[in-house]
Parts: C-alpha cells; sequence; structure tokens
C-alpha cells in the first residue's frame, strides 16, 4: 500500500493554501491568535508559519484478495529503509467485497477503446461507448480496470455500470485551461457531469458500480473538478466510491429527483455532496462521508429555494472545517436518521443556518432521529464554543416550523444546542418556531442550551444529563434588560435532568460568555 501526505494538510485562512511558507491571505481578517486586524495594527503582529495548519486524514484502499476469518491479526508494517520519518495509521476500516458486476448484454466501452490498463486516456472511447448506448437503448459498461480520464464526461439519457466500486476505476490529474472557462473554472478533471441546468440539465442518467480518483491538491472555488455535477433530473447514483477531488458531489438546479445511495466520498478539498439552487424531490441514503474540506452534506438555497429533499440514514465523519450536515434556507426538508461524529473546527454536526445569501427557511424543516458525537466544537473566529446542533441567524430572521425530534446529542465538546446571531445583525434578526421533543443530551463541556439571539424556542421531553455548566446560557441579544433576555424557552413538559430549571423560564438572562469547559463522561446507556 502506498502512503501519500501530498494530500493532508492545508494552512492558512481560507480558501487555504498549501504552502506551509505563505503568508496571510487575508492581512485585513481578524485574527483571533493576537486578537487583531493585522493592517490595522503597527506594528503588525508576527505570523508563525505554518499558519493555522489542518489536517486532511488521508486515506488508501487495497483489496486483500482473498476473506479473511474473524480473529485473524493483519498487521502493518514499514519496510525496511522507509524515507518516511514517521507513519501514523489512525483506522483500519474493512469491508467485505464482493465479486466483480458483470453486465453482458451492455455496450462494452474496451471494445471501442477504453483502456483498462490506465496508460493511455480513456475519455474519447467512453463517449463512443455512451452514444453507442444511447442508439441502442443499451447499457454502457466498464468491466474492472483503470481509466485514465482527464476531463468531463457529459452524461444525458444513459446507464453507466462499473464492475463495483473496488474493481472500476477511473482515475485522472488535475488539468490546467489554456483559458478560463465561461463559469471561471481554471482548471478540469476527470468527473460525469450533466448538462447545464440552463441547457435544460440532464435526464434519466444512472451512474453505479465504480470509483473517481482526483488529484485536486488546493481549493480553488470557481473550479468544476468535482467527481459529479451539473444537473441531474430523475436519475440514479449508487455505490460509488469518490475520492480527491474538490466536491463528491456538486448540483446546480433547478433539477428534481436524484436518488443517492449505498456512496463513499472521502479526503474531499470541499463538500462531500452539495444541494445547490433549486433542487427538489431528491435524496441522500446509506452513504458514508469522511474528512471533507467543508461541509459534509448541505443543501444551500442560493438564488433559487431547495425544496423536499432528504437526507436519511447516512454517516458523516470529521469535516475538518464547517459541519456534517447544512442546510442554507429551503422548504420542507428532512434531515433523518444519520449519524455525525467529530467535526474539527468552525463547525459542528447539523446547522441550520440563513448565511451565505440563502433563500429563507419556509413550510417545515424536520431533524429528526439523527445522533451526534463529539460534536459541539470551537468557532475560531468567534472564539467560543458551538451546539453540536446550532441555529444561526446572519442574513435574515430564522422563523419557520423547525421540528427537532428524536435526536441524540452525545459526548457534546461545549453545547448540545445553540441559537445564535452575529454581533453587528443582533438586532435586526431572530430565531423562532424551533420546537426541541424527545431528545437526549448526554454530557455537554458546557450548557444544553446556549441562546445568543433573539427569539424563542420550545421544549418538550428533553432528556438531559453530565452538563458542565448550567444548563441554559441565555444571552439573548446581549442587553440584558429588565424585562430579561429576548430570548424565551417554553417548557412543555418531559423536561428531565434538571437542566430546565423553573427560575430559568421563560426569558431568565443566565449569560456566561465564556463558560468555563467540563470534558463530559463518555456515554454510557441511557
Amino acid at each position: 500500500m502506498t502512503l501519500t501526505s501530498q494530500y493532508a494538510w492545508l494552512y492558512n485562512q481560507y480558501p487555504f493554501s498549501n504552502d506551509p511558507d505563505a503568508g496571510l491571505l487575508h492581512p485585513d481578517w481578524w485574527i483571533t491568535e493576537c486578537s487583531c486586524v493585522p493592517a490595522a495594527t503597527t506594528p503588525a503582529p508576527t505570523i508563525s508559519t505554518p499558519f493555522r495548519p489542518h489536517h486532511f486524514y488521508e486515506e488508501q484502499r487495497l483489496l486483500l484478495g482473498r476473506t479473511h476469518r474473524a480473529g485473524e491479526i493483519v498487521r502493518l508494517t514499514a519496510p525496511a529503509g522507509s524515507a518516511a520519518a514517521w507513519t501514523v495509521i489512525d483506522l483500519l476500516d474493512s469491508e467485505l467485497v464482493g465479486p466483480p458486476h458483470v453486465a453482458p448484454h451492455a455496450v462494452n466501452a474496451v471494445a471501442l477503446g477504453a483502456d483498462q490498463s490506465g496508460r493511455r486516456d480513456s475519455a474519447d472511447a467512453l463517449d463512443r461507448a455512451i452514444a453507442a448506448a444511447r442508439g441502442t437503448h443499451r447499457t454502457v459498461y466498464l468491466p474492472p480496470g483503470t481509466y485514465q480520464i482527464n476531463r468531463h464526461i457529459i452524461v444525458d439519457d444513459v446507464t453507466i455500470e462499473g464492475a463495483g466500486s473496488w474493481y472500476t476505476v477511473f482515475r485522472g490529474r488535475e488539468v490546467a485551461l489554456d483559458t478560463p472557462a465561461p463559469d471561471g473554472s481554471v482548471h478540469t478533471g476527470v468527473g460525469f457531469y450533466g448538462r447545464d441546468a440552463a441547457a435544460g440539465g440532464s435526464s434519466n442518467v444512472h451512474l453505479s458500480g465504480f470509483a473517481i480518483e482526483g488529484d485536486v491538491r488546493e481549493r480553488i472555488d470557481l473550479d468544476q473538478v468535482n467527481a459529479i455535477g451539473g444537473a441531474l433530473n430523475h436519475s440514479t447514483i449508487d455505490g460509488l466510491y469518490l475520492h480527491h477531488t474538490k466536491v463528491g458531489m456538486w448540483f446546480d438546479g433547478p433539477m428534481t429527483d436524484l436518488r443517492v445511495t449505498d456512496t463513499v466520498i472521502a479526503d474531499q478539498i470541499a463538500d462531500g455532496v452539495n444541494f445547490h439552487t433549486g433542487v427538489t424531490h431528491s435524496s441522500v441514503s446509506n452513504s458514508f462521508v469522511r474528512n471533507t474540506g467543508d461541509d459534509g452534506l448541505a443543501m444551500w438555497s442560493e438564488r433559487t429555494g431547495n425544496a423536499h429533499n432528504t437526507f436519511d440514514h447516512n454517516t458523516v465523519q470529521s469535516p475538518v472545517l464547517a459541519n456534517g450536515i447544512a442546510l442554507y434556507g429551503g422548504t420542507d426538508n428532512t434531515v433523518s436518521h444519520n449519524l455525525v461524529a467529530d467535526p474539527v473546527r468552525e463547525g459542528s454536526a447539523i446547522q441550520v443556518g440563513s448565511r451565505f445569501g440563502a433563500e429563507p427557511f419556509t413550510g417545515q424543516l424536520w431533524i429528526t432521529d439523527n445522533t451526534t458525537v463529539r460534536a459541539g466544537t470551537y468557532e475560531l473566529n468567534w472564539n467560543i464554543g458551538l451546539g453540536a446542533i446550532w441555529f444561526y441567524a446572519l442574513d435574515r430572521s430564522i422563523d419557520a416550523d423547525i421540528q427537532v425530534v428524536g435526536d441524540a446529542f452525545l459526548d457534546n465538546t461545549f453545547n448540545a444546542i445553540m441559537l445564535v446571531s452575529d454581533w453587528p445583525v443582533k438586532d435586526q434578526v431572530s430565531i423562532t418556531g424551533v420546537h426541541f421533543q424527545g431528545i437526549r443530551v448526554d454530557g455537554t463541556g458546557t450548557s444544553v442550551v446556549s441562546a445568543r439571539a433573539a427569539g424563542a424556542a420550545s421544549f418538550a421531553d428533553v432528556d438531559a444529563r453530565n452538563v458542565g455548566a448550567v444548563g441554559v446560557n441565555n444571552c439573548g441579544s446581549f442587553h440584558f434588560t429588565p424585562a430579561g433576555s429576548e430570548f424565551s424557552l417554553t417548557d412543555l413538559g418531559g423536561n428531565d435532568g434538571g437542566w430546565l430549571a423553573p427560575w430559568l423560564l421563560p426569558n431568565t438572562i443566565t449569560c456566561n460568555d465564556r463558560p468555563t469547559v467540563v470534558p463530559p463522561p463518555a456515554p454510557a446507556p441511557w
């Protein structure tokens, strides 16, 4: 197994650098380490390099070639004379891999020139196979092999099947464009893209059973170097493995009826999946997302709202920046039965945010039966702890009907639940219409609820134990009026553990701006 650190580190301020010696990318930004704006400081503070290094855990896969019995020992060793100063193996996942899938009646791309060895570029051959399959209403099949693809493959009204994500691999390098593309991209690379939504998008696309291995090592937000992109209507994506691209899947609507299932997304420089702008009646389910450079799963209603979408029964682990699951505006969306663990910085497990120019939340938002573990992280720019689930009113108020039901927030580093606005807009926005019911909180470094905004929320059957500070840290809008906090908590009964004491209701000020953190014990059976 060949290990590498070439994808494993980024440095500096957003959108980051892979140069450990780079100076500040934004010398006029607030720097928490020195509590200053460097451009306004005389003399300017000295920032040590590498500045803000953060680690992308690098994942490698190896097919062992046979099935090992339970109880056998697998030993990993560095070869004698290795040039690496040190190697750390954080985690080993094992998977039972089935035999290669075969599609005997499909259009075999190898017969049309695709190179299984990966030595020659197979993009043109794959285009020929897609054209032949569409003309005969058949499937395109890629047998086991590694296929070199260094540009986008445009897909519409086609089914493409591999032998399985361990057997059929599309691998490509990042290619600099001679001139920027109309969308601002300065690179291209391996990826399967639907047609642009402005051109009507693509429909009836079905992708399954293959891996996409990119070569993206820097974050350029305008670059379309994602594994899957464009607009895909009435389409399915199943059983893929997506690795080392900018975003695993980025969909620009309007588009509708996409189903993503049983897919693994790892080591992305930005998001895992983003439903961006007018994605409706679509879902991601039974999938695994780990080590993204931004939100693991996101619905972003920029300019046009997303509606009637679902993220269900997914596992999202260790987003290096931002959130495991994030929702920015939208109507009647659902986040259910997901496990989100170990967000790293400047985000948390689940966020509901009016930010990034998103359309407002309308209708209902359901956040049900999810579990978060070791979330509630540190917000570097604010120098405060977040909640495992946090509601952030920035661009506008949040006032939809939001139902948080049956969730479990475990081993929270700071707060379990946070409702917050940014200081410049704290008197213009509020958060209302949030209802918590049937929640379990096991362990908080600080509080069960931290309110740093105007608004209101209700609580029923919310059980909490191992609370580090006070159950409710209610700062409201930081005016501390004689009438109490601008944020009200309504007790609907059944809230066990003493965290929501009667003297805290309805809006008693209990504000500690940065309470002392008490590490919680490990979660235990309830």
